[in-house]
């Protein structure tokens, strides 16, 4: 019976001595393993051997690529105006042994790293310019953090700017700013419509003026040759002349009476005796 016991105590201590000893790393991470408390090797994925009792994984690393959220922050301009930028990043662990001991918490140091390096980029820049240029900064924030990250076996494949905006109270002054912008467009459209239409109305009334002194320089002229004609038509002769001033005369009175003030006409008792007189004869 006891020597049942001893050989079942004997395969149990076989068996987790090789199980021990045995160490299977999935596809897609590494493990780091200690010997007696210093690092001695990096498994990679698959069957491994280790020496049981003396050497342990201290260290289950992922080798695909890590999607860090770099948390939101308030960050100041050059022009001292408020914006709220965060970001996300992707790592990769190339060498495990370095990101596990080169650094306490390698998750923490970048993210730290690249919430410092946006604060100092954003705050070169102007708030039009950091609005309008997130290529740029990725690239700079890349350029940045890439050689410090290096150091602990990290490679960043890229780092991408998720949202870029003004604070609520930068947001406010904007749309202040844009609609008075807006206004004074409107105010200065509104001048140039009004300066045109006066233009305009001005140029028509010149050219109304030109029109109405070129027509009464028709009617002057006219007016000369109809006197010219009419002098040379009677000569000396009276009773022609008579006959066109009583029937100018007669026009007038009667736009006389068609007018709303006309009270009274006095007309000559001897209209020819008045014509004639008009015209200095006897």
């Amino acid at each position: 019976m006891d020597g049942l016991i001893v050989a079942a105590v004997f395969f149990g201590l076989v068996f987790v001595t090789v199980a021990m000893g045995v160490k299977l790393v999935p596809q897609g991470s590494k493990f780091v393993v200690q010997r007696l408390g210093k690092y001695h090797v990096t498994l990679g994925p698959g069957l491994n051997l280790v020496v049981p009792y003396i050497d342990q994984v201290a260290y289950r690393v992922t080798t695909k690529d890590i999607v860090m959220d770099i948390p939101s922050q308030e960050v100041i301009t050059e022009d001292n105006a408020v914006i709220i930028a965060n970001a996300v990043s992707y790592i990769n662990i190339v060498a495990p042994e370095k990101a596990v001991y080169g650094v306490e918490d390698y998750r923490l140091a970048i993210r730290t790293l690249v919430q410092t390096s946006l604060r100092s980029i954003i705050g070169e820049m102007k708030l039009d310019e950091a609005l309008s240029s997130r290529d740029l900064i990725k690239a700079r924030l890349k350029e940045a953090i890439s050689d410090d990250i290096a150091d602990w076996g990290i490679t960043l494949k890229t780092v991408e700017i998720q949202d870029i905006t003004p604070s609520g109270t930068m947001q406010n002054a904007m749309e202040e700013q844009a609609a008075a912008e807006r206004q004074r467009r409107a105010t200065v459209t509104r001048a140039e419509g009004e300066k045109s239409a006066a233009i305009l109305e001005a140029e028509g009334r010149l050219e109304a003026s030109k029109r109405d002194g070129d027509a009464q320089i028709v009617l002057a002229q006219a007016s000369k040759t109809a006197i010219t004609m009419v002098t040379e038509a009677i000569a000396n002769k009276e009773l022609p002349v008579m006959y066109i001033l009583g029937e100018k005369y007669v026009d007038a009175i009667r736009d006389m009476a068609k007018s709303d003030n006309a009270k009274t006409i006095l007309l000559p008792a001897d209209l020819p005796a008045a014509i004639r007189g008009m015209l200095g004869g006897k």
